[in-house]
């Protein structure tokens, strides 16, 4: 005699076999009783449409992870911006942040030693008033808190002194709204609570 499947897809074989043999075979299997036979069916059904009504869960669930991901994604690519934007609110007292929730790391035991030079600043795109920026972290010296971004205009009409464009927390900011038709230099200041490293290299660009 076959053993009793174990599986679930070898159950499901075996009962619509099972139902159709019954129904098309009755005087067969004379000891197997209506009511089972009817028992048998309506609970295969039953079985089916909670099966179909797991799948559209499972189905819905996927989806809804997908959105709840896509919007903490959001959520965190605007909490990154709104940071940036309070941190040139309040650069000349970055302890202000702590209003927010925010701030600079918490101090070593040891003293803070000032960031070394960041270096290798460049750009890496630029098109209709926007310019991209990158940068690699300084190889010594103590925990940067923040980037500071600089810029000033190199027209021979005007030449400008170098003024705040931008505060950054990493490696990488994109610049908008930036003047058109004039050259521009840019550079990059590491800083802590101890204080700002030497500028980095400039790069001179024209929008």
């Amino acid at each position: 005699m076959p053993e009793f499947p174990t599986t679930e897809p070898q159950i499901m074989t075996l009962v619509y076999q099972m139902i159709n043999g019954f129904t098309l075979h009755q005087a067969d299997f004379p000891h197997v009783p209506a009511i089972l036979r009817i028992r048998l069916t309506n609970t295969y059904r039953s079985y089916m449409f909670t099966r179909k009504t797991l799948l559209i869960a499972y189905s819905n669930l996927r989806i809804a992870t997908k959105t709840k991901n896509e919007r903490l994604g959001e959520l965190k690519n605007i909490m990154k911006r709104s940071l940036q934007k309070a941190g040139v609110d309040v650069a000349n007292n970055p302890e202000k942040l702590k209003l927010i929730g925010w701030g600079p790391p918490k101090s070593d035991s040891q003293p803070q030693q000032i960031p070394g030079q960041l270096i290798d600043l460049a750009v890496i795109d630029k098109q209709n008033g926007t310019v991209t920026l990158i940068w690699k972290k300084p190889a010594d010296g103590g925990t940067v808190y923040n980037y500071i971004i600089e810029r000033r205009s190199l027209d021979t009409s005007r030449s400008d002194n170098w003024t705040l464009a931008t505060i950054s927390y990493g490696c990488r900011i994109t610049l908008a709204n930036q003047p058109k038709g004039i050259k521009l230099e840019y550079r990059a200041i590491a800083s802590n609570l101890t204080g700002q490293s030497l500028p980095s290299n400039t790069v001179t660009i024209t929008l």
